[in-house]
């Protein structure tokens, strides 16, 4: 006689004949499935379906046509294209290494030990806690040639008014200052962690061996919290790519196309020209662009490993 019975264990089942006991294998698949459905659903379909729209020739409103490589070959000469990739790049290298550079600065500040300083860390930390919308409100009216207060403070030490975001040259410079006045305290918070963590006695000996603060901070405190400052970097590098509210709340992408990222370019293709096919493109393109510099910031990542007993 035969039976089987069985486990009451939720991952395996025993099987019992003829005196044997047989292990049926887990079966994983109700847990899988259902993460591979909300996968496929918010990663995997939304990207086909842009790589699909980017080689038609569609406009809402209008019939859609095959186009093949037709919207690839109009970004190449595209000079509205290259000039918002430009100022991609533009405003993302300055919008990562002013907050690094402060941000490194500033935990450097707070790390020390004096008065008040939970109560300033609190005060410091402040401004990415705002939305992104109501900083650019704020920050436009700041920058209001006639009735702005940045002008006015400008004014009281002889210095002569700005057009800030209403002039071509300035306005990149003006949208980095807002951007780093809100996440420089992102990037301090990252490194204070860093700097929480090191060892006290490397610190020690250099001090015994007569080394100043400098030769401390480079050749100890720098190679270690590498590391967290590589962190920061990479979240910095993806916020600044990625940035839209921030440029569209204030400038929309002006004056004229001075201040127009790629994210502006595209969200004005797609949805006031709707011209939904060369958006795509546009879509795939950056995206390519922004895998492009993931591998670079890993590569980085690589190199600055965590220092171990043999100092490497």
């Amino acid at each position: 006689m035969s039976a089987i019975t069985p486990e009451r264990t939720g991952v395996t089942t025993q099987a019992i004949e003829g005196g044997q006991t047989i292990r049926l294998a887990p079966n994983y698949w109700p847990f899988v499935v259902p993460a591979l459905v909300v996968v496929g659903a918010v990663i995997v379909f939304p990207w086909a379906f842009t790589l699909w729209m980017s080689v038609n020739r569609w406009t809402l409103g209008q019939a859609r046509s095959f186009a093949g490589m037709e919207n690839y070959l109009r970004l190449a000469v595209d000079q509205r294209f290259w000039e918002s990739l430009f100022h991609t790049l533009t405003y993302t290298a300055l919008s990562v290494a002013a907050p690094m550079f402060l941000g490194t600065l500033a935990a450097l500040i707070f790390d020390a030990k004096f008065p008040l300083r939970g109560l300033l860390r609190g005060v410091f930390v402040m401004p990415m806690m705002a939305t992104p919308v109501a900083v650019a409100l704020v920050w436009t009216m700041m920058f209001h040639p006639q009735l702005g207060v940045l002008n006015y403070l400008l004014s009281l030490v002889g210095i002569p008014a700005q057009e800030w975001i209403f002039n071509a040259r300035t306005v990149i410079p003006s949208l980095v200052a807002v951007e780093t006045w809100q996440w420089t305290p992102l990037v301090m918070l990252i490194v204070l962690g860093g700097l929480a963590s090191l060892p006290r006695e490397p610190f020690e000996s250099a001090e015994i061996d007569g080394a100043n603060a400098w030769q401390q901070f480079r050749y100890l405190t720098l190679p270690m919290i590498a590391p967290f400052l590589m962190i920061a970097m990479i979240i910095r590098t993806i916020d600044a790519l990625k940035s839209f509210d921030i440029i569209y709340a204030m400038t929309q992408g002006g004056p004229g196309t001075a201040s127009e990222t790629i994210n502006i370019y595209l969200y004005n293709t797609a949805f006031s020209y709707y011209d939904i096919g060369y958006g795509s493109a546009m879509a795939v393109v950056f995206f390519i662009v922004i895998v492009a510099l993931s591998f670079i910031l890993l590569m980085l990542r690589q190199r600055s490993q965590w220092i171990g007993v043999e100092g490497k």
